[in-house]
């Protein structure tokens, strides 16, 4: 009867278990602490009340030496070819993607523990810049012309399904 009342209000019997973070979870608190770590390691160590995008720039570059995809440099022979036939010493980097998506858990991180959204150092500009920076120079590296996508309007889906092609 009270089992109700405790799944409401968040409690739990003593002997059930902690329900399992999901895998989402457990990647944002890992990364959470990953970056604790990083401004602990700063000489002089960073506070998290002192961190501003600069140091998440910083946290960013620093992973790149962790990275797995190749970026070829404006240099190399490859530049701009999606699948090249030979290795290159161009370097490894972190993909565009992976850091998008670390710094979607790290703002997400940051407001659950006790920072406000009006002092996110994730959410700032400079950090959409930079992502988008990332993003276009490795699609130009690999020779796929970015371009943003147009949004479809209502009338475009309309007419588009009443004009489909006929085979006789």
């Amino acid at each position: 009867m009270d089992r109700g009342k405790e799944l409401v209000e968040g409690s739990s019997r003593s002997g059930d278990p902690p329900p399992t973070p999901s895998r989402y979870e457990s990647q944002k608190r890992r990364d959470w602490n990953t970056f604790g770590q990083y401004l602990r390691n700063q000489r002089p160590p960073v506070s998290l009340s002192q961190c501003n995008s600069n140091h998440v720039l910083e946290f960013l570059r620093y992973l790149d030496q962790f990275g797995k995809t190749k970026v070829h440099m404006q240099g190399c022979i490859f530049y701009g070819e999606p699948e090249p036939p030979a290795p290159c010493t161009c370097p490894l980097r972190q993909a565009w993607g992976s850091l998008d998506a670390l710094i979607g858990r790290l703002r997400a991180a940051y407001e659950e523990n006790g920072g406000s959204s009006d002092t996110n150092p994730f959410a700032s500009s400079a950090i959409r810049v930079h992502l988008r920076e990332v993003k276009e120079c490795q699609a130009k590296a690999r020779g796929i012309p970015y371009k943003k996508k147009k949004k479809k309007s209502k009338r475009d889906d309309d007419s588009s399904s009443a004009s489909a092609p006929h085979f006789s």
